[in-house]
C-alpha cells in the first residue's frame, strides 16, 4: 500500500533560513512517523508536480503577497489536480482583509475598519490613535500606528500605498493591546489546539516601511469562553461551507472588554506548534485525515 504523499507548501525564504518556520521540520517528521510521505515544496517551484500529491497543505508561503496574482493562479491550478488545504476559494477570499466587512455583516464582532482604495478621498479619524495598513500583506508590512497629531504622516503613507496600487485599512488603535496584548486561537480539523498571546507589535513613531517584530513576547495562554465563542463564530463564517484544515483567529479587546476579531488567518497562519507540543499530534491527525479521506 502506497503511503499518502503530502506537500507542505513553503517559500524560498524559509528554505534559506529554516529557523523562520520552526514548525515545518516538526510537522514533516511527525507526518513521516504517522505513515505518510511528506515533503516541503515552495509554491512557486516550477519543477513541482502537484498532481503527484494526495494533499497539498499551505503552511509558510509567507511571500505570497509579493506576487498575489501568481499565487492565486497557483492555488487554482493546484486545486484542479489535487486536494488543496485550505481550499482555493477560501484562499482567494482570505488574502484580502476586506473579509472583515463580511464577518461583521455575518454578526461576528470585529475591529471597526474603513477602507481607502486608490482614488478615494482621505478619511482619517479626528480623535484618538489609529492604524493604517494594507488589505493585502503580512508581518506588519506597510503598517503604522499614528497619534492624532501625526495625520500628515499618515496621509503620506496613504499616498505611497495608493501609488503602489494598495487599498488601505484604517482602524482605531485598540488600547487594550498595550496592556493585554493580542490573543490568537489556533484550530486544526475543526478542533481547538491552543491559544497564544503576544505583545504590542506597533510601537509609536516606528515608520510604516520599517521592519517590525511580528510576534513580540509570544507565549501560550488560556482563552476565555468568550474568546472561544468569537473565534468559532469567525471560523464558521469564514468557512462558508468549505472544509477548513486549519485556521487562526487573532483577537483584541474592545473598550468594553468584548473580544473583537483583528484578523482571521486561513491561508498560511503560523500555528506555533513548537510552543505547545501536545498540539502537534492533533494537527498531524487532521492532515492525515484530509490526505486519506478520513482513514487514519
Amino acid at each position: 500500500m502506497a503511503f499518502p504523499r503530502i506537500a507542505l507548501v513553503t517559500c524560498r525564504e524559509v528554505v534559506k533560513d529554516p529557523d523562520w518556520d520552526r514548525d515545518l521540520p516538526l510537522v514533516l517528521e511527525a507526518l513521516e512517523e504517522a505513515g505518510t510521505d511528506p515533503v516541503a515544496v515552495c509554491w512557486d517551484d516550477p519543477r513541482a508536480d502537484w498532481a503527484a500529491f494526495d494533499l497539498v497543505v499551505i503552511r509558510s508561503a509567507w511571500d505570497y503577497f509579493e506576487s498575489l496574482g501568481a499565487f492565486l493562479a497557483w492555488a487554482d491550478a493546484c486545486a484542479a489536480v489535487t486536494t488543496l488545504a485550505n481550499p482555493a476559494e477560501v484562499v482567494r477570499w482570505n488574502v484580502d482583509k476586506r473579509y472583515l466587512g463580511y464577518l461583521s455583516r455575518a454578526g461576528v464582532p470585529v475591529v471597526e475598519t474603513r477602507y481607502l482604495a486608490p482614488g478615494d478621498s482621505v478619511d482619517l479619524p479626528e480623535k484618538g490613535e489609529f492604524v493604517v495598513k494594507p488589505t493585502v500583506g503580512a508581518g506588519a508590512r506597510y503598517t503604522a500606528r499614528y497619534r492624532p497629531g501625526e495625520r500628515d504622516m499618515a496621509v503620506r503613507q496613504l499616498a505611497r500605498m495608493h501609488t503602489e496600487g494598495m487599498t488601505a485599512m484604517v482602524q482605531p488603535y485598540m488600547r487594550s493591546i498595550d496592556e493585554k496584548g493580542e490573543r490568537a486561537l489556533h484550530f486544526a480539523g475543526g478542533r481547538f489546539l491552543h491559544a497564544t498571546r503576544k505583545g504590542a507589535v506597533l510601537v509609536p513613531g516606528t515608520p510604516y516601511d520599517h521592519d517590525k517584530i511580528p510576534h513580540p513576547a509570544l507565549r501560550v495562554c488560556e482563552p476565555t469562553a468568550a474568546e472561544l465563542a468569537v473565534a468559532e463564530s469567525a471560523l464558521a463564517a469564514g468557512a462558508a461551507g468549505s472544509d477548513l484544515l486549519y485556521g487562526r483567529v487573532d483577537l483584541v479587546d474592545g473598550d468594553d472588554g468584548t473580544p473583537l476579531v483583528m484578523e482571521l488567518e486561513l491561508v498560511e497562519p503560523h500555528l506555533f506548534l513548537h510552543l505547545r507540543p501536545a498540539s502537534l499530534p492533533v494537527f498531524v491527525t487532521a492532515v492525515v485525515e484530509a490526505a486519506t479521506g478520513g482513514r487514519v
